[in-house]
């Protein structure tokens, strides 16, 4: 195979790893822009830790469904995106409830489980995300 094939088939990967780091700058700038809204908002949020993991995975979809729907797509591909941010919370919150997860624990396996349930979602649409 020479240069010129291996690049082609490199190229629809990189559009794939492109739209993911697209996708966590957005998380990013959604939490870092929205926080101080909520902070105004609802004082007191980081005092209930269900709450504020729910209001963070919105901070972040938010940013994702901005961004997306600057790029183009669609409103199943936004949710099923936006759903992978609440996903990870929404199974871990009763083991949080339960005292088996502490605060922080919740926060961090939240976090680290929303990359395989983001790659789910951009697996399950592909084509749409280049590959």
């Amino acid at each position: 195979m020479n240069h010129e094939e291996t690049a082609v088939r490199q190229r629809p990967a990189l559009r794939f790893a492109r739209h993911a780091l697209e996708m966590v700058i957005a998380m990013v700038v959604g939490m870092v822009v929205l926080a101080p809204v909520w902070s105004f908002a609802w004082p007191g949020l980081d005092q209930n830790t269900t709450a504020s993991v729910l209001v963070m995975a919105t901070n972040m979809s938010i940013g994702m469904a901005v961004w997306m729907r600057i790029r183009g797509h669609g409103a199943a591909p936004i949710a099923e995106m936006c759903a992978a941010m609440y996903l990870p919370f929404l199974v871990l919150l009763p083991f949080n409830w339960a005292g088996a997860l502490s605060d922080m624990g919740l926060m961090t396996a939240g976090h680290v489980l929303m990359v395989p349930a983001m790659l789910a979602a951009m697996l399950r649409r592909r084509h749409e995300y280049g590959w």
